[in-house]
C-alpha cells in the first residue's frame, strides 16, 4: 500500500516533465492520475502508457472554458484528493518586446487559468485534499529577460496563500512549488544552441552545480500533495539546487 492508495489525483500540464513523473508514481502508489495537455499525441500516448488508472484529456488552460471542461470531465467519477496546477508555459525576451498581445497570452496561460480551473473544480475537492501550484523561482530571480513570465509566476504565488486562507474551513491544504533550473524540455522554445547557452549560464548560479531532473521536483510535489504534509498550507518550496539562496 502506498500513500496514494485509493485516492485520486489530478495534475493539469501532466504529459510531460514534473508532472509525467508524479502521475507515474502515483500510480506506482496506488493511486489513480488524472492529466491534461495540450498535445493531442502526448495525451493519447500517456494514456496507453500508464495503463487503467491513468486518465488523461486535452485541455487548454488558456481557454476560457478551461476549468469548467475539467469540471464536466470529473464529475461524473466523484471527488478528488489532489490537484496540482502545473500547466503553464515560459518565454523570455527583452522589456521592449511585451506587447499586449504576448501579456494577454502569458497571463490567460499561467495565470487565468488556473484561477478558473480551481475556481470551478473546488466543489470537487474532499475535505482534506490537497492543492498544489506550480509557481517558479523566476518569480524571485529579476532575470532582465523574464519580467512577463516571473510576473505571472508571481501572480500565482500571491493568489495561492489566498486560496490557502480561502480553503483552510474544509481543511484543504494549498501550497506552491517553485521549481528552478529543472530538466523537463521547458525551454525547448528557445532552440538548441541558445537553450545550451541559458543552461549553463543558470547552472553557473547554482550552488549544486547541476539542473535538477523531473522526478527530484516530482518528489517534493508528491509529498505536498500526500497526508505526511496534513499541516503545510500557505507555504512555498523551492526545488532549486540553491539557486534562490545566492
Amino acid at each position: 500500500m502506498g500513500r496514494f492508495a485509493g485516492k485520486r489525483i489530478l495534475i493539469t500540464g501532466g504529459t510531460r516533465g514534473m508532472g509525467h513523473a508524479a502521475a507515474k508514481s502515483i500510480i506506482a502508489e496506488g493511486g489513480e492520475a488524472w492529466v491534461t495537455g495540450l498535445d493531442p499525441q502526448r495525451v493519447e500516448a500517456i494514456a496507453a502508457t500508464l495503463g487503467p488508472a491513468c486518465r488523461a484529456l486535452r485541455n487548454d488552460a488558456a481557454a476560457a472554458d478551461s476549468g469548467q471542461a475539467l469540471a464536466d470531465w470529473v464529475a461524473g467519477a466523484g471527488l478528488l484528493d489532489g490537484l496540482w496546477l502545473n500547466a503553464g508555459y515560459a518565454e523570455l525576451g527583452a522589456l521592449e518586446q511585451v506587447d499586449a498581445q504576448a501579456f494577454d497570452r502569458m497571463l490567460a496561460t499561467n495565470v487565468r487559468g488556473p484561477a478558473l480551473q480551481l475556481a470551478a473544480l473546488s466543489p470537487l475537492l474532499k475535505p482534506g485534499a490537497s492543492v498544489l501550484v506550480s509557481a517558479s523561482s523566476s518569480a524571485y530571480e529579476a532575470a532582465a529577460m523574464a519580467s512577463l513570465y516571473a510576473a505571472s509566476k508571481g501572480a500565482l504565488v500571491s493568489m495561492a496563500r489566498c486560496w490557502a486562507s480561502a480553503l483552510s474551513a474544509r481543511q484543504i491544504r494549498v501550497n506552491v512549488l517553485l521549481p528552478g533550473p529543472i530538466a523537463t524540455g521547458f525551454r525547448d522554445f528557445l532552440g538548441p544552441q541558445a537553450q545550451q547557452d541559458f543552461d549553463r549560464h543558470i547552472i553557473g548560479q547554482v550552488p549544486l552545480g547541476r539542473m535538477g531532473s523531473a522526478d527530484e521536483a516530482a518528489a517534493v510535489a508528491l509529498f505536498l500533495l500526500s497526508d505526511a504534509a496534513s499541516f503545510v498550507t500557505g507555504s512555498q518550496y523551492p526545488v532549486d539546487g540553491g539557486l534562490m539562496m545566492r
